[in-house]
């Protein structure tokens, strides 16, 4: 009922509409409605409610809910069906939990705070209520096993293009999954891949932004946009970016499953923060040194090391060290 009221409100957005008339076309009573509104207020919707005119909505609040990452969104995949919630363990274990019983592809869970918000290799993603944009998408992508680490670097794209464009910042990737902005981390992204007999089953994209988070609570190697723009200049809302993001999403993962990886990679070297320079590696045995190249077909980087061998990176942390 109060996502009807709001797309009533919205089409009527330069005048008032009667409670008289939205209780008729709602079919409700006047208290009813009354209360819809109140509830509506409470959550931080402006909703002018003037005698003898009726009801008109001024402004929507920067809250992550469903009716408002939909409203005008016009995706193909990516956000057709948006849940929201207010807190969840981790938006990536619920979005596994649905994909196991089937939703469809290009659903997006979103939460306001995550308690056990999940890091790449097995870290904690810090999510503070309503501060960023904690996301995990349902995807089931046409692919190779070995060729699900390409969702991650789409993603890194998707997530680069759409901070540079929304926010005016100039946003870079950090092989394997993260975002950086003036050399400090503002976004990460988690894949994870559930398998059949078949092949690939399922991949759970999850997506966190720190748009709002103070820097005394993220790592000192973490910042947020808000942090990285003057913020006298920062007219940019969570919400806005928020679509912003899965309208990006949504174009590279359609054009990734006309043209494959080569819809990706060049835009990705575009915008590597790394590319040409000098790294250091920590691998789970070791830590190797060399100058970042490039990425191969699955994704992998490419170091070449002092001795002239180039080694393929699957998986490690990676530090520029000049």
């Amino acid at each position: 009922m109060d996502e009807k009221i709001l797309k009533i409100l919205r089409s009527h957005s330069d005048e008032f509409i009667s409670g008289q008339q939205l209780s008729r076309k709602l079919s409700i009573s006047r208290s009813a409605l009354s209360r819809h509104i109140h509830r509506l207020q409470d959550e931080g919707y402006e909703i002018l409610a003037q005698p003898h005119l009726g009801y008109k909505l001024l402004a929507v609040p920067d809250v992550l809910f469903a009716q408002e990452l939909g409203w005008r969104l016009n995706t193909e995949i990516i956000g057709r069906k948006i849940l929201s919630y207010n807190t969840v363990d981790s938006t990536n274990t619920l979005a596994a939990s649905l994909a196991e019983q089937g939703v469809r592809e290009g659903t997006a869970v979103f939460a306001e705070a995550q308690k056990k918000g999940k890091g790449r290799l097995g870290r904690k993603w810090i999510s503070p209520k309503t501060k960023g944009i904690y996301l995990s998408l349902i995807l089931r992508p046409e692919i190779l096993p070995e060729e699900a680490s390409l969702i991650t670097l789409l993603a890194a794209v998707s997530c680069a293009e759409a901070i540079r464009k929304i926010c005016s910042l100039k946003a870079l990737i950090k092989w394997p999954n993260d975002i950086l902005v003036n050399n400090k981390k503002v976004c990460g992204i988690l894949t994870e891949v559930q398998m059949n007999e078949q092949g690939l089953k399922f991949v759970i994209l999850g997506i966190g932004v720190n748009v709002k988070t103070a820097k005394e609570a993220l790592p000192h190697e973490a910042s947020s946009l808000e942090e990285e723009t003057e913020k006298e200049k920062m007219q940019f809302s969570r919400l806005e970016l928020a679509q912003g993001l899965l309208r990006q999403l949504d174009q590279d993962y359609l054009l990734f499953k006309k043209k494959g990886r080569a819809s990706i990679t060049n835009r990705w070297r575009n915008l590597s923060a790394f590319s040409g320079k000098r790294v250091k590696v920590f691998l789970s045995t070791k830590t190797i040194e060399g100058q970042a190249q490039d990425i191969d077909e699955q994704g992998a980087l490419i170091v070449r090391l002092d001795n002239g061998f180039k080694q393929h990176i699957v998986a490690g942390d990676v530090v520029k060290i000049r």
